[in-house]
């Protein structure tokens, strides 16, 4: 079984430092303040896209909400403390003991994911990482997973996206693979369950006892 993982709030607990940079964005360029729901809503897409999707009906520059953000996250980013979610690491582990391939397909910026994944010492484990900036249509179009399957080589039918957001579950379903919707992440179940994911987990661990297309790691 082959396993695609999106990062932020599926992974990795990066949800305080990347709100605080939304707000801050959102303050230095005089916008409507949202709450911290809506700002969640653009955790999953892309930064050269998140402007235009937090504020549909204002005419601002998805390039300069992108620029504003990437310079406040450089800088709050030192302060930050982000670490994986319960289980994801010792999950991982598993995984890779039992002969599953894993990859990511992320809306982050492929140099921050190789940041993040070096800085835990994990890049190695993945056969292949997808950013942003690796693909032209960002989540929720099917391009980040169908260029996993290419590259690689693997059958949609054999492959598990894993990811806390509806737009990770339509990106998946899209590309013909079974999905997994996490519940600890950023995306409300409301909006998971709209995704109509195959599975749904309270828990990373949770992905081993996936059931489908001859998924199961026990």
């Amino acid at each position: 079984m082959n396993y695609i993982f999106d990062f932020d709030g599926t992974l990795m607990d990066t949800s305080s430092v990347i709100l605080s940079t939304i707000k801050a964005t959102i303050k230095e360029m005089g916008l409507p303040e949202r709450t911290d729901d809506e700002c969640r809503s653009i955790i999953g897409i892309r930064t050269d896209e998140a402007g235009k999707y937090l504020y549909p009906s204002l005419d601002i520059s998805n390039k300069e909400f992108a620029r504003v953000f990437r310079s406040n996250y450089d800088r709050l980013k030192k302060d930050a403390h982000e670490k994986t979610f319960p289980g994801v690491l010792e999950t991982l582990e598993q995984l890779r003991a039992a002969g599953c391939r894993l990859a990511v397909a992320s809306s982050r910026r492929l140099a921050s994911l190789h940041d993040y994944l070096d800085g835990l010492g994990i890049r190695d484990w993945f056969d292949m990482i997808v950013g942003a900036d690796s693909v032209t249509k960002g989540k929720p179009d099917p391009e980040p997973v169908l260029l996993i399957l290419k590259t690689l080589g693997w059958n949609a039918a054999d492959c598990l996206v894993v990811g806390d957001a509806d737009v990770d579950i339509m990106m998946g379903n899209a590309a013909g693979c079974a999905t997994c919707a996490v519940t600890y992440g950023n995306g409300s179940i409301e909006s998971l369950e709209a995704a109509s994911p195959d599975f749904m987990v309270d828990e990373f661990c949770g992905i081993l006892k996936c059931r489908k297309s001859g998924c199961s790691q026990e």
